[in-house]
Order: C-alpha cells, then sequence, then structure tokens
C-alpha cells in the first residue's frame, strides 16, 4: 500500500512537472519560435502571455465543473489534451495553430494541477497532507524552472521540433503511467457546485486568494528580471547569469522539501515569518546585487523561501475553504497567474521610470501588504479556535 501512495505521488509530481514545462519551457526557445515562425520576438511572447491568461480565467471555473467526475478519468483526459495539442505544435507551420494549440491546454491546466495537489493530500492523513503536496510541488518547480534551460538545449543541440518534441515526450509517459498505474478514483461523496461556491461568501477564502496574488507578485515581480538584473547590476556573463538562474531553480526544490516539515510543524510561525525573510533579501539584494558570489547567496536562500511561498499559496487556500478541495486549488492557480501577470507589470514599469536596480521595492512594497492580510488571516483562525472551544 505505501509502494502503491509512492508511485501514484511520483507520477503526479512528473504530471505536474509535464503540464508547467508545456507553461514555462516554451520561454527557452522564443527566439527559435520567432524566426521559425517569421514573427517578431515580442510576437512570439504571446504563446507565454496567452497560456497564462488562459490558466487564470479556467483556474476557478474548469476544476469546479470536473469535481464531480472519477479523478483518473479526468487525469486521463487532460493529459490527452496535453498530448494532442504538443504533436499539433511540433507540426505545425501556422503560428495562429500554434497559439490555439497553447490555449485549449492552458484552460485544462488548473484541473490536473488541482487534482494532483487534492489528490496527493488525500492519499495521506490529513496531518502529513503538506508533505505529499511538497513532493507534487517539486514537479511544479521542476516545471518553471529546469524545463526551460533544458528545452534551450535540446533547441541548440538538435532543432526547435525536437525540442517542442520533449513537451510531448514527458506527457506521454505521464499519460500512460496514469492509464496503467493510477488507479480509478471515483468522487466518494460529490459536492454540490453550490456548495463548493458557498466558500467564497467566507471572508477568510477573500484574505487567502489576495495573500496569494500578493506574495506572487513579490516573488515575480523581482523574479522576472532576474536575469536582467544579472546582466545590468551585476555585470554577469550569459554564463554567470545562467548559473545563478539554475541555482535559484535548484533552491526551489529544496524550499520545497522544508515547506513539507515546516507546514506540518509550524504553520502559523511559518506563514508569518516569510515576508520578513524575503523582505530582508530584498533589502540584501539592493545593496549586494553588484558583486557576484554575495548575489549568488542571496538568490540561493531566495530560491529557498520562494518555493516555501509556492507551498504555503496552495496550504493558505486550502485551509480557508476546506470544504471544496479542488475548487480551492483552482482559486489557488488563478491567484498565482493574477499575482504573476501584475507583479511582472509593476517590475516593468519600476524599471522603466527607476532603473533595474529598483525592481526589488516592487517585492518590498507586495511583502508590506502580505503581511497586513496574513496577519489578519491569522486573527480570524485564533479567533474561530477560541469559539471552537
Amino acid at each position: 500500500m505505501a509502494k502503491q501512495k509512492k508511485l501514484l505521488i511520483f507520477i503526479l509530481t512528473i504530471g505536474v512537472f509535464g503540464i508547467l514545462n508545456t507553461e514555462m519551457g516554451i520561454i527557452g526557445i522564443l527566439p527559435e519560435i520567432a524566426n521559425h515562425f517569421n514573427v517578431s520576438v515580442s510576437a512570439a511572447g504571446w504563446l507565454v502571455s496567452i497560456f497564462a491568461i488562459g490558466v487564470a480565467i479556467s483556474g476557478p471555473t474548469m476544476p469546479l465543473l470536473f469535481s464531480r467526475f472519477d479523478r483518473k478519468k479526468v487525469m486521463v483526459f487532460v493529459l490527452s489534451v496535453f498530448v494532442a495539442a504538443n504533436i499539433i505544435s511540433i507540426f505545425t507551420t501556422s503560428f495562429s495553430i500554434l497559439l490555439i494549440a497553447r490555449i485549449i491546454p492552458a484552460l485544462c491546466h488548473p484541473i490536473y494541477c488541482s487534482l494532483a495537489f487534492s489528490v496527493a493530500a488525500d492519499s495521506v492523513s490529513k496531518e502529513e497532507a503538506p508533505k505529499a503536496v511538497a513532493k507534487v510541488f517539486i514537479g511544479v518547480s521542476a516545471g518553471m524552472v529546469v524545463g526551460v534551460p533544458i528545452v534551450s538545449f535540446i533547441a541548440g543541440v538538435f532543432n526547435l521540433q525536437m525540442a517542442m518534441a520533449f513537451f510531448a515526450i514527458i506527457n506521454i509517459a505521464v499519460l500512460l503511467a496514469t492509464f496503467l498505474f493510477v488507479p480509478s478514483m471515483p468522487v466518494k461523496e460529490k459536492i454540490s457546485y453550490g456548495t463548493q461556491l458557498h466558500v467564497l461568501k467566507h471572508s477568510n477564502t477573500w484574505i487567502a486568494i489576495i495573500i496569494v496574488i500578493l506574495l506572487n507578485a513579490a516573488i515575480f515581480g523581482v523574479y522576472s528580471y532576474l536575469a536582467e538584473f544579472l546582466q545590468t547590476v551585476t555585470n554577469a556573463s550569459s554564463n554567470i547569469t545562467s548559473l545563478i538562474l539554475f541555482i535559484y531553480g535548484a533552491a526551489n526544490i529544496i524550499g520545497n522539501i522544508l515547506a513539507g516539515r515546516l507546514l506540518v510543524e509550524k504553520p502559523v510561525k511559518t506563514i508569518a515569518a516569510l515576508p520578513f525573510l524575503m523582505g530582508a533579501v530584498y533589502i540584501l539584494l539592493f545593496f549586494a546585487g553588484k558583486f557576484t558570489i554575495p548575489m549568488a547567496l542571496v538568490t540561493l536562500f531566495w530560491g529557498i523561501l520562494a518555493g516555501l511561498a509556492a507551498n504555503i499559496n496552495q496550504y493558505v487556500v486550502t485551509t480557508a475553504a476546506k470544504e471544496a478541495p479542488d475548487f480551492a486549488n483552482g482559486l489557488f492557480l488563478s491567484s498565482c497567474n493574477i499575482g504573476t501577470t501584475i507583479g511582472a507589470t509593476a517590475g516593468g514599469l519600476f524599471i522603466s521610470e527607476m532603473g533595474t536596480q529598483y525592481v526589488v521595492l516592487v517585492g518590498i512594497f507586495s511583502l508590506i501588504l502580505t503581511m497586513v492580510f496574513i496577519f489578519l488571516r491569522n486573527y480570524q483562525f485564533r479567533a474561530a479556535e477560541l469559539v471552537s472551544r
């Protein structure tokens, strides 16, 4: 039984890696896509933006619509959509068709990821759920940051089609593993759509959503421009830039592992401490960002905190809306994408107005607001505990 649970969580981890790699891996081959389809790099950038918009729109709705069906069948369906879209992307000669092949899986993205988190949590005891979810988050981190250099490397050694085939191969492997090794998972208690939507009437649900938006804005408002920061402020070479970006990605995974333990043992203290620790990192980035070795060390610590933050985001939403886990995970994914969009936009404005070094202010301002809403969340939870006693 223990081996089956481990295999299930492993398949889910590789599954979210394949999904997130399809979303983010394309960043590593945007110049090749622009050249292949004879469009500008900014136009090719729509392949990233349109996917994020699709996830943000479908996040609250699609997991809700599919929440009453057998979870294995839903995962097989979503993975099949991703495989079909990946194969179309390899062979199409039309940029418009490529855009469509990005939109359709983007709408299905929140279904698989929300199910992966819910299934991982349900496979263990309530107390151990954060650890199981943290393992799945390793796939999220790997898909977001490790997939980019892998796909870029494949495109450089072989060609664009081989790089895009990497997306398809991962998703085909997970589809087969899901079909063969994941047991049927019919929903035991079918929660009505009305009951799930009812969580939106709770103020703590909205506080959790705001925390996720602000915390993601704090991270991606700065991380989106890390390569630019390294090149213009640190004056790092392209190789050093790639190395530090890799350090950040690897540190994310360490943060995921730590999150599993901390959110089981000290959830309230961990959530409350994160904005202060990340704020300290951004202050260090501002003052030590000109020096390569200190910058690499700060980025390592920053990456660990960012990995921890990803788990905290999921934790605060799902604990606020326990009655509707799949819907809650959809809200989490949508909030993450909204926060990323807001943060990246604000970061760009700060850079254009004040200079690259001042992009850290986006993170600091967002973290100050995050602290306020974390305080409100913790106050509400303490008040609810006193009432229940």
